[in-house]
């Protein structure tokens, strides 16, 4: 047998034996405090709990996300740029240009600009007033 089919054999085992270990030997005592909901620190209150949550992160975070694949993409590219083809050197270019262009698009759509509810309603009836 090769390394790699006792690493297949081996590890499904050996995780297979530890969650019944865990399953036969674990302590379970449930109280009011483990099966309550946790609200960040505040005990729940009757009715809806649930706040308001500004968007703005997460699209931020997905931003992060994907501009952060790109650098990861990019250290290849860089790499190999000189040993690759001409279709090498154009794919890059491809990829570059995409994404210089879905950047545009996230700044032209106001994406990253962070902004008050209560001054962005400000604005908008400054604007109209004057209009």
């Amino acid at each position: 047998m090769n390394a790699l089919t006792i690493l297949f054999l081996f590890v499904p085992v050996l995780v297979a034996i530890l969650l019944m270990t865990n399953v036969l030997l674990a302590a379970h005592r449930p109280d009011t405090e483990k099966v309550t909901a946790y609200e960040c620190g505040f005990s729940p209150i009757y009715g809806q709990t649930r706040a308001p949550f500004s968007i703005q992160y997460y699209l931020v975070g997905i931003l992060f996300l994907i501009f952060d694949l790109e650098i990861l993409l990019m250290y290849p590219i860089a790499v190999t740029l000189y040993s690759v083809s001409i279709y090498g050197f154009w794919i890059a270019i491809i990829f570059f240009t995409v994404l210089t262009l879905g950047f545009v698009y996230e700044i032209g759509t106001g994406v990253l600009y962070f902004t008050d509810q209560r001054s962005a309603i400000n604005r908008t009836t400054i604007v109209q007033d004057q209009s």
